[in-house]
């Protein structure tokens, strides 16, 4: 990187924008490999992304985009150097619209921020990743990310109408709009998200919003083991009942939320479910009582019922410690956040238990039930150790090999990054390997933007 790119950077952003010396938490995510960017670029619109991508591009100097940072798969992280383009201050909502029913705001939006301002006005904005209080808008836009509510609601796939972005290139496009309804060319809004930053840098969204369901009921309960627990997930489907969210934890992710949080209350047992149902007040009332008999049923052990919203939020941050709480175990832990058909959601919680027993590594297994997309934590004690590498090696083999040949998924909401690279190969046909290849060639001839990933 030549000074005189260098001062072409300063002279138009200012040196504000330009760190030179790049702070450590530029060079990873949340997981744990790490680059050395030489640069990290501030931008504040469309505009200033344009001229970085663009000078850059033509300098033959990487770029690899970075949102709010709280990936789990190293898809931030400047394997290759050169310019890590930081948009998190590009932070404002733009536009609320009752109307319309849409927002309109820029990728360093922080999730929260937008549910809340949303909210303000009645309306929803349903996406809700587990570190919605700091992931930004523009990483559940790469990532396609998803949470507790997509079961009933659908990941961010489903509320990105349209899109600024601008290409490697520095070239700027706009496709899609704010109906709710476009069918006018190729999906290329549904091409950039879930693109992982490969393709293009979103600078600007437009998202759907819904009415806010006027009243919701969560209920929580304990099971004695995490089989019965699976069932009665299973029951509350093939009752007819469709919840906003169905969330599962284990005997360990459980006793671990325990000892991490002593004074909450959660349910006696080997494992917790979590159900939330949203809508009308009265269709809540009904459906929560149904289910709260159907839990009673299939075997569980003291349920709790809330129905205010503080009450539900009470019952939420049960859920919210399993992650910090797994950390605080001393223990590494390999957040693998495979997908499995819904039918195979018992088999999956017998074939953790007896991975467990065959690597002797615990297994930790929770998240999102309701639509089959379980965090499988492998829980390591010295992941620096060459022979326990080796051993979580082989152990994440197993895990994935299974879950594809059950037609799972390797990732169902942090991406394939770097992290999953080693099993790209193992989950995508050579033809459809091809095609990525293809589609990242056409948009980026030298594969200058985040390169080193899995494309």
């Amino acid at each position: 990187m030549t000074d005189a790119f260098r001062k072409k950077l300063f002279k138009k952003l200012g040196g504000a924008a330009v760190m030179t010396s790049p702070a450590p938490e530029f060079a990873s995510d949340k997981w744990f490999a790490k680059g050395s960017p030489e640069l990290v670029v501030f931008p504040k619109s469309t505009e200033e992304t344009s001229f970085v991508l663009r000078e850059a591009y033509s300098a033959g100097i990487p770029v690899t985009p970075r949102g709010a940072g709280y990936g789990y798969v190293g898809g931030c992280t400047p394997v290759a150097g050169g310019i890590v383009l930081c948009l998190d201050r590009m932070n404002r909502i733009l536009e609320i619209n009752e109307r319309d029913f849409v927002a309109v705001v820029e990728p360093g939006v922080i999730t929260e921020k937008l549910q809340l301002a949303a909210r303000a006005k009645k309306l929803f904005y349903p996406p809700d990743p587990a570190s919605l209080k700091d992931c930004s808008l523009g990483g559940n836009i790469a990532t396609n990310a998803g949470g507790p509510r997509c079961l009933k609601y659908g990941v961010t796939r489903s509320y990105v109408l349209g899109l600024t972005a601008v290409l490697p290139d520095g070239t700027i496009i706009r496709c899609g709009g704010r109906t709710h309804k476009n069918k006018t060319g190729f999906d290329l809004v549904g091409l950039f998200t879930g693109s992982e930053g490969l393709l293009g840098v979103v600078t600007q969204a437009t998202l759907r919003l819904l009415p806010l369901p006027p009243a919701r009921a969560v209920l929580t309960a304990g099971f004695p083991t995490m089989k019965k627990a699976a069932a009665a997930i299973q029951a509350v489907f093939a009752a007819g009942f469709l919840p906003a969210a169905v969330e599962v934890a284990d005997e360990f992710t459980l006793n671990s939320a325990r000892s991490y949080n002593p004074k909450a209350e959660f349910p006696p047992g080997k494992a917790q479910v979590i159900l939330e149902v949203d809508g009308q007040p009265a269709s809540v009332k009904s459906e929560a009582a149904a289910l709260e008999k159907l839990l009673k049923k299939s075997g569980a052990l003291g349920i709790r019922k809330a129905t205010t919203e503080k009450a539900c939020e009470a019952l939420w941050a049960l859920r919210r410690v399993y992650s910090q709480s797994l950390k605080a175990t001393g223990l590494k832990k390999l957040n693998e956040d495979i997908v499995v058909p819904r039918g195979r959601l018992v088999d999956l919680m017998d074939f953790a238990a007896k991975l467990q027993k065959k690597s002797g590594f615990p297994i930790a297994c929770f998240g999102h039930a309701g639509d089959g997309n379980i965090h499988v934590n492998i829980m390591v004690a010295d992941p620096e150790n060459p022979t326990v590498q080796k051993k979580a090696t082989s152990a994440l083999n197993e895990l994935f090999r299974q879950v594809l040949a059950w037609d799972g998924a390797i990732t169902g909401e942090h991406g394939i990054g770097l992290a999953k690279m080693p099993w790209w190969n193992l989950a995508v046909s050579p033809e459809t390997r091809e095609l990525h290849r293809r589609l990242k060639s056409a948009l980026d001839a030298k594969s200058l933007l985040n390169p080193g990933k899995f494309v």
